[in-house]
């Protein structure tokens, strides 16, 4: 049930981020001095938003396998979870390690 739930909400959750990323990314190529237009610029390139998003997405994507695998026939539902679960931890702190020290630094 939770993988469920966690799928809708995180697919809402990835349309309103990927928005938000194009809309401000937008800003990035403006001219404009204005302090508004530099403000929604700075949104774009935002840690904790690009965090969020690269956590959705792995979580997503690897709940939406394992949906398909079960679909398929995959009796083992409690055995997917947790793959699907360590996998994406791991994929996730790969993420944060890479990005703390080469983006962030």
């Amino acid at each position: 049930m939770f993988v469920w739930i966690f799928h809708r909400i995180s697919g809402v959750l990835l349309i309103f981020l990927i928005g938000f990323q194009l809309f401000t990314g937008f800003f990035q190529a403006s001219a404009s001095s204005s302090g508004l237009v530099k403000t929604v610029a700075d949104l774009h390139k935002h840690a904790t938003i690009n965090c969020v998003m690269v956590f959705l997405v792995i979580f997503h994507a690897l709940y939406g396998v394992r949906t398909l695998l079960m679909d398929l026939g995959v009796k083992a539902e409690k055995l997917l979870f947790w793959v699907c679960t360590v996998l994406g931890l791991v994929l996730f702190a790969v993420f944060l390690v890479l990005f703390l020290t080469l983006v962030r630094a």
